[in-house]
């Protein structure tokens, strides 16, 4: 889980970043505080299945409170490699209320699909 995997995924300049646990796979841990884009959190693996699933426990601190559990399902098709990645967690009120009124997808969409794309050009190389 080193620089160029979360520099595939993640946006914004980060100050500070931290590595700790596993050196890789259950365990490792990538910790950062940064911009207003990135905020401050940590994400930890949690869980893999070979070469078909990666899950991480993403705990962010700013600019709110939240932790989730984020999911990269990799599948073969023929010569190239479907990724699906998903977010799933607990919502406070206030997160329920801004539901009511904001397209999440608009929000963050644009942001899953600059990752996944950062992702590929790696993947590709």
């Amino acid at each position: 889980m080193r620089a160029s995997w979360m520099d595939a995924v993640q946006q914004g300049s980060r100050d500070e970043e931290d590595y700790s646990g596993s050196a890789s796979g259950k365990g490792a841990v990538y910790a950062w505080e940064g911009n207003s884009e990135v905020g401050q959190g940590e994400i930890s693996i949690i869980d893999t299945t070979s070469s078909s699933r990666i899950a991480f426990d993403l705990h962010m601190i700013k600019p709110f409170e939240a932790r989730n559990v984020v999911v990269f399902a990799l599948k073969a098709t023929g010569d190239s490699t479907e990724v699906m990645w998903s977010m799933d967690g607990r919502q406070n009120l206030i997160a329920k209320v801004m539901g009511l009124f904001f397209d999440m997808d608009k929000m963050v969409g644009k942001d899953f699909e600059t990752g996944l794309a950062r992702l590929k050009a790696i993947a590709e190389k």
